[in-house]
């Protein structure tokens, strides 16, 4: 049983954002509350930039993104929460789930409030918890030395970036750094890893709680190509931007989808490549949950 191999860890936390973090929190949601998901809030696409825009707000998407992976289906509750409003009005386009964490955010004192009090409704026991509570933007700094802000900037970014950054520059959650001190395991990825592994790891006080942290540290690489600059970089070089970024040599494990070249491994002797099939039936983009559980507690036992 999956639950069985991971008994030994007490708690385990996975950062990033978007689809990835969502699908791992999905494939590990048997651990019930020792699983806590630390959500990057910088996206400024879709109807989460529309709310930012006009309210001023954290990125509320991908929030709801992981909550939505997490709620029990097929339910009222999970459809209502992934409804988006479609016609020819203001709401065209918004996620009703977005709009429900917004107008919570604004009755609460804090928005991490919010995130509990849809936890609660939707009966979901993992923690959920934004990397932030105060608004900034993913920054990225080119070669030229110009200055590219918002992640769907960087997205569309031709060259790597030299550095990214977030502006304003926030506080990190205070639950998310205790969670990330306390955890046996943390996990980075999959997901777009300049605009949703990145942008966490960019908090100072987040870094050094990994770096404080004696937790064994997972990176799950993507499956296919990102629609993004970061196609263009190796498992290797996402190794040392995240090496960089945290000022520590802190991966001791990296998940790829079984038959990839491995030259790389020779590069990292003190980091293990693990290989699986994990490809979903669904989508060749998307990892399966219950093969992308089985990996995770597989290396965690070697």
């Amino acid at each position: 049983m999956l639950n069985q191999r991971l008994a030994s860890f007490n708690k385990v936390v996975a950062i990033g954002g978007g689809h990835g973090l969502g699908r791992v929190l999905a494939s590990l949601s048997f651990l019930g509350d020792r699983l806590t998901g630390i959500v990057a809030t910088t996206d400024n696409g879709g109807s989460t930039g529309r709310l930012r825009q006009d309210q001023h707000t954290i990125a509320w998407g991908d929030l709801r993104n992981c909550l939505s992976h997490l709620t029990p289906r097929p339910s009222l509750s999970s459809q209502l929460f992934d409804h988006r409003f479609v016609g020819n009005n203001e709401l065209s386009g918004h996620n009703l789930g977005n709009v429900i964490l917004h107008a919570l955010d604004q009755l609460c004192v804090r928005p991490l409030d919010a995130v509990k009090l849809v936890s609660s409704l939707l009966k979901i026991n993992t923690s959920i918890i934004p990397m932030s509570e105060a608004s900034t933007h993913l920054t990225a700094l080119t070669y030229c030395g110009n200055k590219i802000i918002g992640e769907l900037s960087v997205d569309e970014m031709k060259e790597a970036p030299v550095a990214l950054s977030l502006e304003p520059e926030v506080d990190a959650t205070i639950e998310a750094c205790d969670a990330i001190v306390n955890a046996d395991l943390i996990i980075l990825g999959p997901g777009s890893f300049l605009t949703s592994i990145i942008p966490p790891l960019l908090l100072p006080k987040i870094a050094k709680s990994i770096q404080n942290s004696h937790a064994k540290v997972i990176l799950i690489d993507n499956l296919t190509d990102e629609f993004s600059v970061a196609n263009q970089f190796s498992i290797c070089e996402k190794i040392n931007w995240i090496h960089q970024v945290v000022g520590a040599d802190i991966i001791s494990d990296v998940i790829q989808q079984y038959q990839l070249p491995s030259t790389h491994i020779t590069e990292y002797p003190a980091i293990k490549f693990h290989q699986f099939d994990l490809v979903s039936s669904h989508h060749k983009g998307l990892h399966d949950k219950t093969a992308l559980g089985d990996a995770i507690c597989q290396i965690t036992r070697i």
